[in-house]
């Protein structure tokens, strides 16, 4: 059991730093960042291809990394 929970939360780690690696900046500066995170929020702007992909997967390694920590969190004492 502990060895499965290492072994996910090191798959997981390593899959998001990857994903957040391969994906492009939206936009330089402050004042871009805001604008297009208002922008994304409100849906605007549909992502598409590669780069809707890695967010998605990005988000699926973000929780697979949450829940295995915290699952080495309890089950780990």
């Amino acid at each position: 059991m502990t060895i499965a929970i290492v072994v996910v939360l090191i798959i997981s780690s390593l899959g998001l730093i990857a994903t957040v690696l391969l994906q492009s900046g939206k936009s330089a500066g402050l004042s871009g960042s805001i604008a297009g995170a208002g922008e994304q929020f409100f849906g605007k702007t549909a992502a598409r291809g590669m780069e809707g992909r890695l967010s998605k997967l990005g988000i699926v390694f973000a929780v697979l990394f949450l829940v295995s920590s915290l699952a080495g969190a309890i089950f780990l004492k």
